[in-house]
């Protein structure tokens, strides 16, 4: 467990606290290395092997963002095969927290040449496959195809988990249904929504086109996704994370619950340049759950605030956790209108967690750190801001110049972040009288570890889209989609009918889109427990999306409509990262804190669920996503700050209705009022009802002023 006791460095370069980590510090690294770098620790040539691989993909993938003219198929296939190589070598079938293997089982070896070739077998086949075969497998190709599915399957269970194999391998087994596939016999009319097919059309499906295992989604992961990781571990490894955290903290620590404020813009600011919540925890929480417990928080609240802070850090644009790439694509719109578009919910929700904080530290009775503590803002800012040059240059150039290829901004930025760490180090170097060469050394050191950090954060993402592809051909193979749109569409006639008889047809119309909306959210949720955030996405956007387009009415190539239903499916599936009973992102901070993971779960659930409010609010107010007059980026500077401050006060009043407190804590009808007040503000209606809402959270608020009963604050006790 972490030292909640430590005081923050009053050096003005302010360091993290210690070189050595704690006993929870170090448990909670070994399950983000577990689930999410590969928890293998292989030494000697074993480890020069893995360094090889990884600095060689990395340098293959920003030759590729260089060349630009790689075949389609070639540069996905040889994506996966590094990433076949490396989760085979660094991933083991057990994942044993505190007993990291030190080296690979001769079978893995197996497994993971078996797999590369597969990837080496198509690249050189492809051309034949295509041009001889006219697409068509023969027998050695079936073989070399099942393998390779066979293979996916179990290195998808070893780096993200037994859920993805699961899903996969039941949409596999439903394509061999029918009476033409592998499975006959009397299943019931019910389940057979399609004619069947057989393994080799199945494994044809799957290998040897880009409409399977290499589809869309692992074409993202390999032109853009790869390097926006490489950019983020380049930039952490150069020192940014560090000084984020100085930055927040000297700016928000001497604040009431100031400890938490720091942590949650911290965690906003890493999002911007990573894309995984497990590792944002432990990234920023060896410092800042301790302080928030050393501050008055339970070691609970204080690990569930770094989970919700961490977890909403994959909202933040430009990569969101590199789902966002993939969103681009699936809407065939320029990558800079998505992140544009993301940047107001991104900015509510974070600003709705701020105001959770700020009211835990009011229920808490609580105070800010002392200013002695806490490192010197102006003196901060001057260590660091050279960090601003490459992250400006990055969402500038993405946001600004349309022309600009995703790809090629973020390969450029990562030249630049190279030649500024050979500068640091040297002018460091230099400084403490080590020479410029120690210091260039000291550079180079520095760029191979992030390089294999970064093309090891890569192995889960690139078998993920892998696997996903399996799915999303399978459901391109045998029209799955329209099958379950019509179960959904019956259901949602059913309540239709239901309200429509009781309230009218405005009503019955929307509630059966909010049954449909309901029945994603779930399934998001149940997912997402089992599935990182970006292969949630992709099954959500395949399976989930086009039912809630069908009935909501919307036109599916039109990306105006299309957008809302895309972000709620995705803010829905970063939810599950902190929904127990899985929620790993919890079981990380509360291996730092010392608190009961389950109970840290359950908390930041409760920390999510202005989220969900603000998924609803994106779909029924297209105005928050930038969208007006069916286009995007519509929305004018005059419509967005009246939206966006309604927005605020309805995400505001929702947080103290399920906190239970506003100025004090409220009672029922209280608590009642803000919920109403919360749920209109949902909904773009007439002003008069916007200012009904903002009525009744302002009598709400004069009533706890004037007279209601004051009840202490708990106080949590302070840790040892």
């Amino acid at each position: 467990m972490s030292d909640p006791t430590r005081p923050l460095s009053t050096d003005p370069s302010f360091s993290p606290p210690g070189t050595e980590l704690s006993e929870g510090e170090r448990r909670a690294l070994e399950i983000v290395e577990a689930a999410e770098t590969g928890g293998r620790k292989v030494e000697g040539w074993q480890k020069g092997l893995v360094t090889l691989l990884a600095v060689a993909w990395c340098l293959y993938q920003m030759y590729a963002a260089q060349v630009g003219n790689i075949d389609t198929l070639t540069l996905r296939a040889t994506h996966l095969a590094f990433a076949f190589a490396l989760a085979y070598l660094v991933f083991p079938f057990r994942k044993t927290v505190g007993r990291p293997q030190t080296r690979v089982p001769w079978y893995d070896w197996i497994l993971g040449l078996g797999a590369t070739a597969t990837a080496v077998y198509l690249i050189a086949q492809y051309p034949h496959i295509a041009n001889e075969q006219g697409g068509l497998l023969n027998s050695t190709d079936v073989w070399v195809g099942s393998g390779m599915v066979l293979l996916l399957l179990l290195a998808a269970w070893r780096t993200i988990g037994i859920a993805m194999p699961i899903v996969a391998s039941v949409f596999i087994l439903y394509a061999l249904t029918g009476p033409r596939g592998l499975i006959r016999g009397d299943l019931g009319p019910q389940l057979q929504l399609h004619a069947g097919q057989t393994w080799p059309q199945v494994v044809g499906q799957l290998f040897a086109n880009t409409e399977g295992i290499f589809g869309t989604a692992i074409g993202v992961s390999a032109q853009i996704v790869f390097l926006f990781v490489l950019f983020g571990s380049v930039f952490d490894k150069l020192g940014a994370g560090d000084w984020f955290m100085r930055v927040a903290q000297g700016l928000l620590g001497g604040f009431r619950g100031g400890a938490a404020k720091a942590s949650i813009v911290s965690s906003a600011l890493n999002g911007i340049i990573s894309g995984s919540s497990v590792s944002n925890v432990v990234t920023g929480g060896n410092i800042t759950i301790g302080t928030m417990i050393r501050t008055g928080y339970s070691r609970e609240k204080a690990g569930a605030i770094e989970v919700a802070s961490s977890s909403n850090g994959q909202l933040m644009p430009p990569v969101m956790g590199a789902a966002a790439f993939i969103m681009a694509q699936n809407l065939n719109i320029e990558y800079r209108s998505l992140i544009l578009a993301a940047a107001v919910p991104a900015f509510l929700c974070y600003s709705a967690l701020l105001v959770v904080s700020h009211i835990e530290a009011l229920k808490l009775g609580l105070k800010g750190i002392p200013r002695h503590e806490l490192p010197r803002v102006r003196a901060a800012l001057a260590s660091g801001w050279y960090y601003l040059l490459p992250l400006g240059y990055l969402i500038g150039t993405l946001t600004v110049n349309p022309e600009a290829t995703p790809e090629r901004v973020a390969l450029n930025t990562i030249f630049v972040m190279l030649v500024m760490m050979f500068v640091q180090e040297a002018a460091l170097a230099a400084r403490d009288g080590r020479g410029v060469g120690r210091g260039l050394l000291d550079g180079g050191r520095k760029i191979l570890e992030a390089f294999e950090a970064g093309a090891r954060s890569m192995i889960g993402i690139a078998i993920a889209t892998a696997a996903a592809g399996i799915i999303v051909g399978i459901v391109t193979i045998t029209g799955l989609g329209f099958g379950l749109a019509d179960i959904v569409q019956l259901v949602s006639d059913g309540f239709r009918t239901l309200l429509g008889g009781l309230f009218g047809a405005q009503v019955a119309t929307f509630g059966a889109i909010l049954i449909v909306l309901v029945m994603a959210q779930l399934i998001a949720l149940v997912l997402g427990m089992g599935l990182p955030t970006t292969a949630n996405y992709i099954l959500m956007s395949a399976l989930i999306v086009p039912i809630v387009a069908k009935i909501a009415g919307l036109d599916t190539t039109n990306p105006a409509q299309m957008l809302p239903v895309h972000m709620f499916v995705f803010y829905f599936g970063i939810m599950a990262d902190s929904t127990p009973p899985v929620a790993l992102a919890a079981f990380a901070a509360a291996a730092i804190s010392g608190g009961n993971p389950v109970a840290t779960g359950v908390q930041a659930f409760q920390y999510e669920l202005r989220t969900a409010l603000l998924a609803y609010m994106m779909f029924f107010n297209p105005q928050l996503l930038l969208i007006a007059g069916g286009r995007l980026n519509g929305v004018g500077w005059a419509e967005a700050v009246p939206m966006v401050l309604f927005a605020f006060i309805g995400l505001v009043a929702f947080s103290a209705a399920t906190l239970r407190f506003l100025h004090r804590r409220t009672n029922v009808l209280q608590t009642l009022l803000l919920l109403i007040a919360s749920f209109i503000l949902i909904i773009p209606t007439h002003v008069l009802w916007n200012l009904a809402a903002l009525g009744l959270i302002g009598l709400v608020y004069l009533w706890q002023k004037a007279g209601a009963r004051r009840e202490p604050p708990t106080q949590a006790p302070l840790a040892a």
